[in-house]
C-alpha cells in the first residue's frame, strides 16, 4: 500500500472531519481513502463497498481499530504490518504508535492517532447516549 507522503497527511485531515479534503480523495484516485473515513464513522454502505472494490485491508484496519483479533491477525497474515500497528495503535495501543515511529514511519503514526481520536470520540458519545438512556 503507496501512497504519497502528502495523500496520507491529507487522508490524516479527512479522518479528522475535514469535509473538504475528503471530497478531494473521493473526486482525485483515492476513493477508498475517502471512503474508509466513511467507515470508520460506523457507515455500513462504506464499509461493504470497500469489501467489493478490493480493499479489504481498509476494512481489517476500520476492524481492527475496533478491537477485532481476526481482522488484526489478516493484516499480519498478508504482510500489512503497518496497517496492523496503525489499527493497534488507533484502538489506544501506545506501543503500535513507538514501532511507527521507531519505523520512520510518521505519516502513519499521525493517521493513527487520528483514528484514535475519533473512535475515542464515537465510544464517548456512545457511552454518554447509554447514561442518559438509563435515567
Amino acid at each position: 500500500m503507496q501512497y504519497p507522503a502528502k495523500v496520507l497527511l491529507a487522508w490524516g485531515e479527512a479522518i479528522s472531519g475535514n469535509l473538504e479534503i475528503r471530497e478531494w480523495l473521493m473526486t482525485n484516485g483515492y476513493p477508498e481513502l475517502g471512503l474508509t473515513c466513511h467507515a470508520l464513522q460506523l457507515v455500513d454502505s462504506a464499509r461493504s463497498w470497500l469489501m467489493a472494490n478490493g480493499h479489504p485491508h481498509l476494512m481489517a484496519l476500520v476492524s481492527g481499530c475496533e478491537g477485532d483479533k481476526q481482522a488484526l491477525q489478516w493484516l499480519e497474515k498478508f504482510g500489512y504490518n503497518y496497517l496492523k500497528d496503525v489499527a493497534l495503535g488507533a484502538d489506544n495501543d501506545d506501543e503500535a504508535v513507538k514501532r511507527l515511529l521507531k519505523a520512520n514511519q510518521r505519516e502513519w503514526a499521525g493517521i493513527a492517532l487520528k483514528i484514535r481520536a475519533i473512535k475515542n470520540q464515537i465510544e464517548s458519545d456512545n457511552n454518554d447516549m447509554h447514561k442518559i438512556s438509563r435515567r
